[in-house]
């Protein structure tokens, strides 16, 4: 990247500004439009720049350290740390720092630094990539890490750092064969079914996307569905369904489905990605708590959470939030289990699942949605299905995933799901 890369460069710190500094998330940044007013290759620029800075953040930090005897203002050291990353991975000295010296120069509370930035990263420069790699895997931010650790102990969460620090593959849910979709697009069949692609480049170019032949869904987002087994025929709910993947399972496995989402533009994303599989549902504007159909066979709840177990594919998560609101997503999830079981006929199935790290959002939910609800069980043995290790199952019957789990094979999103069933 040459200093014609100043627009991306430019946005890549407005990025990491309103993330570090005003907890704002990537994905409201861009749909709010901050990529809007850059050339395609620009876009995909900035957001690449900002996405690898939030990812070695703690490592740039290091890095920087020995050369700064206080902490600078935020401009200054997100200026500093995206001019890290791109010197070490190899970027021409000459075109970053410029790039970094005139960003710190636009702004007058930091004009007066940029003597400081240009030394700064000349210094780095002369360390380069051997410098960075030397390094250790960046740390979460102890805000998160420390929850963690408790939970699972400091090797696990050393392992789960380096899959966050690594990045995230893509993953495909085949619509039919798994096998002729991961032929078609360069890609393997995971233990689970799911399609993953290395280095997969622009989604909506792979074989078969026009077609219809597959959605993008992490691996596992992909079995929370798998565990209901044979759902053709059977009245199944998608409870907090945006962005559609499992809607769009449910009905590819012949199931009728209903789809609940309290956004309409959420929901306007769901049916769009139904019509272009070419699978159909019953598509519901609604509060889920003001969704009171009865009857299903299976209700299935993905709820609201952390999201902390996204953040190999979310690396902005860690430093936009700060757990503050955890609370309240605790006792929303809860509920919303009791909510859903009243959505359920006798001996209905729910599938509970959140896409995070934390106990309090997955192991505790299930052990005192039993205690609350009388005749309520565990289904265990739904859990049983190809791909998974037994080692993952949880004492109460759920199922624990982890983003060290397939280290080898690129990891996995963290989940926590399980199976209870209604008394009849």
């Amino acid at each position: 990247m040459t200093q014609t890369g100043l627009p991306a460069r430019r946005t890549a710190h407005h990025l990491l500004m309103q993330i570090t500094t005003e907890g704002r998330l990537m994905a409201e940044l861009i749909a709010g439009g901050a990529l809007a007013r850059l050339e395609n290759d620009d876009r995909a620029r900035a957001q690449r720049l900002a996405t690898e800075a939030l990812r070695g953040l703690d490592r740039a930090d290091r890095m920087l350290k020995p050369y700064l005897k206080k902490t600078p203002p935020d401009h200054v050291m997100n200026a500093l740390r995206l001019g890290v990353i791109e010197l070490c991975n190899g970027e021409a000295a000459h075109g970053v720092v410029n790039a970094y010296v005139e960003i710190v120069a636009r702004n007058k509370r930091t004009q007066s630094m940029k003597g400081l930035t240009n030394a700064v990263l000349r210094k780095i420069a002369d360390e380069g990539p051997e410098g960075w790699a030397k390094r250790a895997v960046p740390l979460t931010p102890g805000w998160l890490r420390q929850p963690l650790v408790a939970a699972w102990g400091r090797d696990a969460v050393t392992d789960m750092e380096a899959a966050h620090f690594a990045g995230a593959p893509l993953d495909l849910t085949a619509k039919g064969d798994p096998v002729a979709v991961a032929a078609a697009v360069g890609g393997t069949v995971l233990p689970t079914g799911s399609v993953r692609v290395p280095n997969a480049g622009q989604v909506s170019s792979l074989a078969g996307y026009a077609q219809g032949d597959w959605w993008v869904q992490d691996a596992a987002a992909a079995i929370p569905v798998k565990l209901l087994g044979d759902v053709k025929g059977l009245k199944v709910l998608d409870l907090c369904a945006a962005p559609g993947g499992k809607t769009m399972q449910l009905a590819a496995l012949g199931a009728d489905v209903t789809a609940v989402d309290i956004s309409d533009k959420r929901m306007a994303r769901v049916s769009e990605n139904l019509a272009r599989v070419g699978l159909s549902a019953n598509c519901v504007v609604s509060d889920a708590f003001e969704f009171n159909e009865g009857g299903f066979d299976a209700v299935l709840l993905d709820a609201p959470c952390s999201a902390t177990g996204t953040v190999r594919r979310h690396p902005d998560l860690p430093y936009a939030k700060d757990g503050s609101e955890f609370g309240a997503l605790i006792d929303q999830q809860e509920t919303l289990i009791d909510h859903a079981m009243t959505l359920l006929k006798p001996g209905g199935r729910l599938v509970f699942c959140t896409c995070s790290l934390l106990p309090d959002e997955g192991e505790v939910q299930v052990e005192e949605a039993l205690a609350r609800h009388e005749g309520l069980s565990v289904d265990a043995s739904a859990l049983h299905i190809d791909g998974i290790d037994p080692d993952w199952i949880t004492p109460e019957g759920g199922l624990r995933l982890r983003p060290d789990f397939w280290a080898d094979r690129g990891g996995m999103d963290g989940f926590y799901m399980a199976v209870m069933r209604k008394p009849a």
